[in-house]
């Protein structure tokens, strides 16, 4: 006869202790990178301090109050980082944070792209702090790819065809283009190779991290397929404000005497015509946060 085997009482596996202190730190970049990105001027067609750009539904105030809604969101999400999660909790994550930016700004979208790639840029940095890894800007945009990358982009495929898209989708969808999605997936090689070097070399030329952002900006503005430049745009406002920011990079960029007065002309020529780059814009928040996790200014 076999004997009844009894199952063992075991007590539930403890989940791994939290690091706050680190997930709080994280956050803070984030935070401040966002604040950065907002605050810096000039810049074609985007809201600052001064001006709302090319937007008639926000100004810098609805930035700082959408900023104020997400101080919980980015330690929350670095903090399930550090639990090493699939993708499903980290969409959930996003969802609230969306919802709670929208509470904030009265229905306007100031920071849907920073929820998303943030997001994942303090999910991936928790992730490699668990893993006891070292942490870095290459790290952090490797480990989004290594461990969500695919499903970000299944996340695509299976929305169906009549389903409302950001402008964004929609834009990828019409043209496409790969957009925040594909950036995202494939580990933010534009931030990585075109921004963050662009930065650096401008911090290490003057030690100014206002000139450096400026200079990352124009440089991700004459290289990318923006897509809110092609969703106000289509082709043509593409190509007239990558060529504009590379005419003004050719002419020395932050480093020639007169940059501000150039930056601020592309700025109204932006204006004119109702352009605004916010794809660019989202990566410099990505650029600033990254070259925080390096140390840079």
């Amino acid at each position: 006869m076999l004997e009844r085997i009894v199952p063992i009482n075991r007590p539930a596996p403890r989940a791994m202790p939290v690091d706050r202190a680190a997930a709080e730190r994280i956050g803070r970049l984030a935070i401040r990178s966002l604040y950065r990105e907002a605050a810096l001027a000039p810049k074609p067609g985007l809201v600052s301090p001064a001006s709302p750009g090319s937007h008639r539904d926000m100004d810098f105030s609805t930035f700082l109050r959408s900023l104020q809604s997400l101080r919980s969101y980015f330690p929350a999400i670095a903090a399930c980082g550090l639990q090493r999660p699939g993708f499903a909790p980290l969409r959930g994550l996003g969802i609230v944070a969306e919802a709670d930016m929208l509470a904030a700004t009265g229905g306007v979208n100031t920071h849907r792209g920073a929820i998303f790639n943030l997001g994942l840029l303090c999910a991936a940095a928790g992730r490699l702090i668990a893993d006891g890894e070292p942490l870095s800007a290459t790290a952090a945009c490797a480990a989004v790819k290594k461990n969500w990358g695919t499903d970000i982009l299944d996340g695509l495929a299976v929305l169906p065809v009549a389903a409302p898209l950001s402008h964004g989708l929609e834009v990828a969808r019409r043209y496409g283009t790969g957009g925040a999605r594909q950036e995202a997936a494939s580990g933010f090689p534009a931030a990585l190779e075109i921004g963050l070097p662009a930065y650096r070399r401008i911090l290490a030329a003057t030690g100014d991290g206002e000139r450096a952002a400026v200079q990352a900006l124009f440089a991700l503005i004459a290289e990318l397929d923006d897509t809110n430049l092609l969703w106000r745009g289509g082709p043509t406002g593409l190509a007239f404000g990558r060529h504009a920011a590379g005419e003004f990079l050719t002419a020395g960029g932050v480093l020639a005497d007169d940059w501000r007065q150039h930056a601020a002309a592309v700025d109204r020529e932006f204006v004119a015509r109702d352009l605004s780059p916010g794809g660019s814009a989202d990566l410099l928040g990505v650029t600033l946060f990254l070259a925080a996790i390096d140390g840079a200014a």
